[in-house]
């Protein structure tokens, strides 16, 4: 009987997430940074650009045990990509990055508490496993859909993340 540890788990799930991330960023117009579907809505910039930041937080909660909002030491992702390039170009890093580094921890690191505050205010603390699938992959999933649905707003073709979309069938 094979068994799979989580951090293998993880791994073929991120592989696959990433996957689909690049493609959707391919996508993006970059000479429609600008639009918002709504006023409180993040411009298809500012979103594309979290959406590759956050592939920087996961990895922090692998490396670290926290993360301290107040604390002007943090690292803090680079200035906003101002291309379409420069954008793949951060994804790509962010993503070798974010892969050694889960594949320099085991199981074991996994189950270490990750907390995230801002001063003495908890946001949240959990296994560091827990960190990266809530407020990682789940995290990340959530926007990339958001991403989906300007580029359908924006007559943008969707690629197709776990099957054909319309503009695949």
């Amino acid at each position: 009987m094979h068994t799979s540890s989580l951090r293998q788990n993880f791994l073929a799930e991120l592989d696959h997430e990433l996957a689909n991330t690049r493609r959707v960023l391919e996508r993006v117009p970059h000479d429609q940074a600008e639009y918002r579907p709504h006023p409180k809505s993040m411009t298809l910039w500012q979103l594309a650009t979290h959406v590759v930041n956050l592939l920087a937080f996961k990895t922090l909660f692998l490396q670290a045990d926290g993360r301290d909002f107040l604390d002007p030491n943090a690292p803090k992702p680079g200035p906003t990509p101002t291309s379409h390039a420069e954008l793949l170009t951060r994804f790509d890093e962010y993503s070798a990055t974010l892969r050694q580094a889960l594949e320099a921890s085991d199981d074991e690191q996994l189950t270490y508490n990750f907390r995230l505050h801002r001063g003495e205010q908890t946001i949240f603390e959990q296994p560091k496993a827990t960190a990266v699938r809530l407020m990682g992959l789940n995290h990340s999933i959530h926007h990339r859909g958001q991403l989906t649905v300007y580029l359908r707003l924006l007559d943008v073709p969707v690629p197709g993340l776990y099957g054909p979309s319309a503009d695949e069938k």
